[in-house]
């Protein structure tokens, strides 16, 4: 499975986000809408091999619209310039860790996953289960399997100062300061081209299946 057409739609719909150049390549957008199911597809068969958390989960429940929901956003482009999905127990709405994938051109394709912004009290959770269980959270963020595709934990977003409840000094502070658990491998554009790109996604996948399960188990659900 190619994926140089869809990044390529991608790139002509950059520079032609309205809805006339839209409705004109309709049918292209559907083809490329259509091949990036079936990778979804085989994402889910794969990814269920080692987390059974996925299996029957259906793409309908994954994929996002590639409309942009423009109410309250200063840019009124109506439609986004990827194709992305978002694959967890429960589908992408769910509280769960999730298997994340975003195809983009000009180098902005990524595999990753964790949670984003999970509500309060899951939040309370993860950071609960980080302080009682540090040791075994760090085993899994130094083992070499991790490390081989994530460079360290999305931080953008972390608080400034220690949350709520916890010392300045904590060991883990820098883990709990976060308020996402996200990690991602980025892939440049001929690595997506190529015909082994779905399976180098789901090796991604696999690494990041010790610390899906370590959030899951925080919030309630052992895959």
């Amino acid at each position: 499975m190619n994926f140089e057409s869809t990044l390529n739609f991608l790139s002509k719909l950059k520079d032609n986000n309205n809805k006339e150049w839209f409705d004109l390549n309709r049918k292209i957008y559907l083809k490329e809408k259509e091949k990036f199911k079936k990778l979804i597809e085989e994402l889910i068969t794969g990814i269920s091999g080692f987390d059974p958390g996925l299996i029957g989960l259906e793409t309908k429940h994954c994929i996002f619209r590639i409309n942009r929901d423009i109410r309250f956003s200063n840019d009124k482009s109506p439609y986004k310039l990827n194709f992305g999905a978002s694959m967890a127990m429960g589908g992408k709405k769910s509280k769960y860790a999730s298997y994340y994938i975003h195809l983009q051109p000009g180098g902005k394709s990524f595999v990753g996953g964790g949670m984003y912004h999970p509500m309060p009290e899951d939040l309370k959770k993860v950071r609960q289960e980080i302080d009682y269980n540090l040791e075994d959270f760090q085993h899994i963020l130094n083992h070499q399997d991790f490390k081989k595709y994530f460079d360290e934990i999305w931080k953008d977003d972390a608080l400034k100062t220690a949350p709520k409840g916890y010392p300045k000094d904590h060991p883990a502070i820098e883990l709990l300061k976060l308020k996402s658990f996200v990690v991602f491998k980025s892939f440049e554009d001929e690595e997506v081209f190529q015909e082994n790109f779905k399976e180098e996604a789901i090796k991604v996948f696999h690494a990041l299946y010790p610390f899906n399960q370590f959030l899951n188990v925080a919030v309630g659900e052992e895959a």
